[in-house]
This record gives C-alpha cells, sequence and structure tokens, in this order.
C-alpha cells in the first residue's frame, strides 16, 4: 500500500499558523509581484475566486467580502514544508516528497487492518506539531492514493484520512472522478480522451489497454495498470538530482539599464549556483534569457536568450556570475524595457565525474573551497549574508506589498509572547 500526504490550501494553512485569527476567513495567497492568486482557503473558493485569477479584477470582492491577501513568502512555506517533512518521516517507513506540499508514503509491509487508523494518525500528528492540516490517502497504488487524497479534502466527514482498497469501493469512486485529474492524464491527453468519450476515471479504466498504449503510449500504459491496482511508478525515496536548474522572475518595475539587469541576472545566478552545489553537481551550460513586457504594445519587443557553453564544468559562482553578466551586456538594447530576466543551468554532471580541459587555467580545487566557505557562512549567518558584489544586497526587484514576517527563518520576526 502506498499514502499521498496532501496539505490543504497549504500556502494559505502556513499564514493561518501564526494568524489563528485567519481562521474561518477567506485567506489568499499572491504570485510574485503580487500577480494572481496561487492559493486560496476554503473560504475564498466558495465566494468564487479561482485559481490563477488576476489580484486586479479582485479587488471590489476583496473589499466586500474582507479577503485577507498575502504575498508569497517562499521562506516560511519552505520552512514549513521541511517540518511536515520530518514530522512524517518518524511515522511511516520512507517518504517520498514530491512537491513543497506533497510527500507519498510507503506503506508496504505495514499490516492491512492498521492502515486505516495509521492514516487518521498521521493527520492528526501533523496538524498537532505544526499547525498545517493534510489530507492522507492511502491506496494500492500511487495513482489510487492521490485520488483518495483528493475525496479526503472533499468529504470533511473523513477527519483528515481515506483508505480506499476494496476494488468495489474504488471503482464507485472512479465512476464520478474526472478523468482530467487523474494524475498522470494531463491536459493534452485529457482534451483527446474527452473527444473520444472518455469524460470520467472509470471510462479510462475500461477502455482495452491496446488503445490506451496506441494513443498515450508506455506512461498512458503505467496510469491504467495503477487504476486497476497494480503498481507501476516506482517509489523513489531518494531524490533525483536536477537536469537543469532554472531561476527566473519577472520584474516590479521594468529595468532600462544594463547595471540593474546585469545586478538581478547576478542575484538570479547565485542563486542556481547554490542549488547546483547542493546537489554536488557541476553545470556545463548557462543560459541567459530576457524579455520585454508583451503587455506594452507602445515599446519595442524584445526576446534575447544566448547559450553559453563552458570550457570545463563548474560550480562555482564567481564563474558562472562572470558568464551571465558579460551575456546581460551582450543582449541587452539601448531603450528596451526589460519586464523579467532569467538563468538556466544545464548539462548537469555528478562533481566527481566531469572531465578537466588540458589548458584549463583555473584552481578548481581552490574554488570548490571558497564556494564551501560561502554556503557555510551562507547557512550559519543567513541567507545572502555573504553575496558576489556584482549581485547587490538589494534582492529581487519585486512587488510583495503584503508580504508576512519569516516567522521561523529571521530572529527579528519570531513572534513575542506577551503576558
Amino acid at each position: 500500500m502506498y499514502g499521498l500526504a496532501d496539505c490543504n490550501n497549504f500556502f494559505a494553512s502556513c499564514e493561518r499558523v501564526f494568524r489563528p485569527d485567519l481562521n474561518g476567513k477567506p485567506v489568499i495567497i499572491l504570485s510574485n509581484n503580487d500577480g494572481c492568486v496561487i492559493s486560496r482557503s476554503n473560504e475564498a473558493k466558495r465566494i468564487g475566486i479561482k485559481m490563477g485569477q488576476p489580484y486586479y479584477q479582485l479587488k471590489q470582492v476583496i473589499k466586500q467580502y474582507g479577503v485577507e491577501v498575502f504575498s508569497s513568502n517562499f521562506a516560511l512555506y519552505g520552512d514549513m514544508s521541511r517540518r511536515v517533512q520530518i514530522t512524517l518521516q518518524e511515522l511511516v517507513p520512507a517518504t517520498e516528497v514530491y512537491s513543497i506540499d506533497e510527500s507519498f508514503l510507503d506503506l508496504r509491509g505495514i499490516e492491512e487492518s492498521e492502515l486505516d487508523a495509521l492514516g487518521h494518525h498521521i493527520s492528526y500528528v501533523v496538524q498537532r506539531n505544526t499547525g498545517v492540516p493534510i489530507s492522507v490517502g492511502i491506496a494500492p497504488t500511487k495513482t489510487l492514493a492521490k485520488i483518495a487524497s483528493k475525496l479526503c479534502k472533499q468529504y470533511p466527514k473523513l477527519h483528515g484520512s481515506c483508505f480506499m482498497y476494496r476494488p468495489e469501493d474504488i471503482e464507485k469512486v472512479l465512476r464520478k472522478f474526472p478523468v482530467e485529474d487523474v494524475w498522470g492524464i494531463g491536459r493534452r491527453f485529457s482534451k483527446m480522451l474527452q473527444s473520444r468519450g472518455i469524460h470520467t476515471a472509470q471510462d479510462f479504466a475500461n477502455m482495452p489497454m491496446s488503445l490506451v498504449q496506441s494513443l498515450m503510449h508506455v506512461g498512458g500504459v503505467k496510469t491504467w495498470r495503477e487504476l486497476h491496482g497494480e503498481p507501476c511508478v516506482e517509489f523513489e525515496e531518494q531524490a533525483k538530482d536536477k537536469q537543469q536548474i532554472t531561476v527566473s522572475r519577472s520584474f516590479a518595475k521594468e529595468l532600462t539599464e544594463v547595471d540593474d539587469l546585469q545586478q538581478q541576472v547576478a542575484l538570479f545566478t547565485s542563486m542556481a549556483a547554490e542549488k547546483l552545489r547542493k546537489q554536488e553537481s557541476v553545470c556545463n551550460a548557462v543560459m541567459v534569457f530576457m524579455l520585454t513586457n508583451r503587455h506594452r504594445e507602445d515599446k519595442p519587443q524584445q526576446f534575447a536568450n544566448r547559450l553559453i557553453p563552458l570550457p570545463v564544468g563548474t560550480d562555482s559562482t564567481l564563474e558562472l556570475v562572470n558568464v551571465a553578466t558579460r551575456a546581460v551586456a551582450e543582449l541587452a538594447r539601448f531603450g528596451y524595457a526589460y519586464k523579467k530576466a532569467g538563468v538556466i543551468l544545464s548539462d548537469i554532471l555528478p562533481k566527481n565525474a566531469f572531465q578537466t580541459a588540458l589548458f584549463d587555467d583555473v584552481d578548481h580545487q581552490k574554488q570548490s573551497k571558497l564556494m564551501s566557505a560561502l554556503d557555510a557562512i551562507n547557512k550559519k549567518q543567513g541567507p545572502r549574508s555573504v553575496v558576489v558584489a556584482s549581485a547587490g544586497f538589494d534582492g529581487v526587484k519585486m512587488n510583495r506589498n503584503h508580504l508576512s514576517p519569516n516567522y521561523t527563518t529571521e530572529w527579528e520576526d519570531i513572534l513575542v509572547v506577551s503576558s
């Protein structure tokens, strides 16, 4: 058996942990630059606020219903996610982190008679320890566990856990479950299936496997088998190293000066390099891209990018920032206003497996020691305590007018209890 622990309205729930006065009120979380809705409490859903809805369209609704609005605080959400993961790891044999608010649970070997009680225990303990409510779905496969978790969210009477294992119960659920919501189907395949009269998960499960294979290939067959109770998606206790690392942001205001663009790209490159070192890898190519605001028809438009192969793989912030900022200087055009930029590190290999060059004049051992010291200081003293000068100390130029305190990661933001 497998489980799926899914935090309910995660970002909104994180804000409520430190603001219990928000319980029962509609709460929404906005994307970078306070652009659109990326998380909603159940109360916000009930008054009709949609996921992805632009913030500027909601001003009247917010005023009418007293909606509480927050800018995305990923430092807080990331730390709360870590706390949830630690709790889950103490309760089950193994976990697989699927996203910031979801984890698969390996429940193989546990007696079937104990699983229903275990699911409710997990839900209770996680909320008790972290304040974050979760829905636990337990089923014979990961795909069915995802469905059970969603079912748990729809029906509060399940009290945080849904154990779905009997074939007749599974079929009953699949008859009403939309095919587009099945994990592994995707938007493109769901449209194709709906055009063929396949509207529910059970409709899909009733298709001949040969037809599924011809239409959706190996991935579709895996999903089909999982719906029939046959585990086909491997449990990955150890997260795979990323083959590509991207850091990009939209800016609060359009940038016209090359120096400003270089500072932002240097910051993005530093963030990407830190992620690269964390997984003990090096990259052999850097791509830098910049684009103007496509909604400003009164201004000249450009989408520019440059891929720079590296002679030797590296994880050094200094080397990567140097390459990226030179690319910005080559790409930027006078008179253009840039709204977004980003960096992509690719051709990633394990650090112990990359090939050096015969005439390489970089002291990689010295660079490695320097980067280790940089990461150690920033880990101990806080993010960006020591930075590359070209990245500056100003951070990303974003609008975050509704940002909550970093309750768990900044000393000055820790809650003070007064008597």
